[in-house]
């Protein structure tokens, strides 16, 4: 009976052990941004356990929020844990995630935002050279069936934005806590001499995903009902007003959109969680 006991001891002690191992990484890489001035934008990337270049995988684009950058999913937002977890139990498929940088924590002297501004044309750099590029060295992406695209707040706003205005690109598009549009915010930073908050305010505006919707076409509809929608906000959130109206405008156009709304407001703890959803709803919207 102790042989017994020890026998499946070991057995259990060997299976966890190689399960413990089956875990992806995250590489730092970086690339030369033409549109940008020629500057190397870095940029961080998740990797599957096993990944093989050889291969072709799905490939999730992860956007950070304002304040924010290419690292923050990573060291406060713990996704990798998450992403080990979901491929090793088989909720998800293996995919590669991209983490681009779009900001800084200094909003008054860097320019942060997704969206083409003076001096900042980031939109023109995702699309332009990013998108292609880092598809291309990681074999990963490459249609719109195998393309994904989420983020959290500014970042859950350039996913709704870019979606909105490329959907020909993503199978999917999940915002959490996003920053729609900025009509309660237009002036924050004017009392700073030169900030750029302003400037990514005002982007914000310009950019607006509710006034999108208002001035559609048909043809326009028709293009974002391709594409799998997902709302995800917490009920203390500040944002979560304009982010109930995009739903509700979303469901008046005839635009399928899920929507949950969670005991939470606008901090890591629920984006942390949301990935737990989002990352099956891209698993399961990428093409077979």
């Amino acid at each position: 009976m102790k042989k017994l006991v020890f026998a499946l001891s070991l057995l259990l002690a060997f299976a966890l052990g190689a399960q413990a191992q089956e875990k992806g990484k995250v590489v730092t890489d970086s690339l030369r941004a033409v549109q940008l001035d020629g500057r190397f934008q870095k940029y961080n990337v998740y990797l599957p356990h096993g990944y093989d270049k050889t291969k072709s995988y799905p490939v999730v684009y992860l956007l950070h929020g304002l304040t924010g950058t290419y690292k923050d999913w990573t060291r406060q937002g713990h996704m990798k844990e998450v992403v080990d977890e979901f491929i090793r139990s088989g909720e998800i498929c293996p995919m590669v995630i991209i983490m681009p940088n779009a900001g800084d924590k200094d909003v008054h002297h860097y320019q942060n935002g997704y969206f083409n501004v003076a001096g900042w044309p980031f939109e023109d750099y995702f699309f332009g050279t990013f998108l292609p590029e880092v598809e291309k060295k990681y074999n990963c992406g490459g249609s719109k069936g195998k393309r994904a695209i989420m983020g959290l707040s500014m970042g859950g706003g350039g996913t709704v934005v870019y979606a909105q205005r490329h959907p020909e690109l993503f199978s999917s598009a999940y915002a959490m806590s996003a920053w729609l549009d900025n009509q309660d915010h237009s002036k924050r930073g004017s009392e700073v001499p030169g900030s750029k908050l302003a400037i990514t305010d005002q982007s914000v505006r310009d950019h607006s995903a509710i006034d999108f919707l208002d001035n559609a076409t048909p043809a326009t509809l028709e293009g974002l009902r391709s594409i799998k929608w997902f709302v995800d906000c917490g009920d203390d959130d500040y944002l979560f007003n304009v982010n109930i109206l995009f739903f509700q405008k979303m469901k008046a156009k005839g635009i399928p959109c899920e929507l949950r709304i969670r005991d939470g407001i606008h901090n890591w703890e629920y984006w942390h969680t949301a990935l737990r959803t989002s990352l099956p709803f891209a698993s399961r919207n990428f093409e077979k």
